[in-house]
Order: structure tokens, then sequence, then C-alpha cells
């Protein structure tokens, strides 16, 4: 299965692109400086963002990236008809994860990306 899903992640400040497929944005917060216009969206899913006690604790800090992809990823459990369609998308077509955070090594959409490709434990 993991090789038969077309996902990439993107930030939301990035402009679309004609390849980007179905466009998801998984914060929870809307991203600044951004219009809802120039950010193209087919979908905001909030219900797939780190609660805001996880988001708050890990403050986009690299040193507790591994810790807030395990607490991430048990939260996720609770989605997993949401992820279920979300992994549909990516088998018919290109699903491009926006998220509005600068780092783009560790954030909540490199996670989602990785549990939808490989599924969750």
């Amino acid at each position: 299965m993991a090789g038969s899903l077309d996902i990439q992640v993107k930030r939301v400040q990035q402009p679309a692109s004609a390849d980007d497929g179905r466009r998801v944005l998984i914060d929870r917060l809307w991203p600044r400086g951004v219009s809802k216009d120039r950010a193209q969206l087919d979908e905001w899913t909030r219900e797939l963002a780190p609660s805001d006690e996880l988001r708050r604790w890990f403050d986009h800090r690299p040193e507790r990236f591994e810790e807030f992809r395990r607490r991430y990823m048990a939260e996720l459990r609770d989605q997993r008809q949401t992820l279920s369609r979300l992994r549909r998308t990516a088998r018919e077509g290109r699903l491009t994860i926006l998220y509005g955070a600068r780092d783009t090594e560790h954030n909540n959409a490199v996670v989602l990306a990785s549990v939808l490709r490989a599924g969750l434990r």
C-alpha cells in the first residue's frame, strides 16, 4: 500500500501549483499572513492537528520532536476514519498536506504524512 500513495508535504505559504492535487491544511489555527484565496485549499482538516496542549508543549523545538511524534501519533489513533479517507484520496491522485510551521523537518505534517504512508501501530 505504501508505494501506491501519492503524498507531498508543503508549507501553505508556498504558491499552489497545478500538480498539488487535493490541498489539505492540517493546522488547528489559520496560518498568519496567508489569505484564503492564496491558500487555495480544498479542505481544512483541523481535527488532524495536534491538540493545543501538545502543540504548546512541543513549541517547535527540534530536540522535542521524537517525543512529539510519539504523542501526536497516539492522538491520531482517534482519527482513523479521517486518516482512511485521506489515504483513499492519495491512492486516487496526489494529496498535498499543508502546514504553517517554518521548520520543514520538525512539524505535524511530516508526522502525518508518515502515518498515512505506513499506518498506525
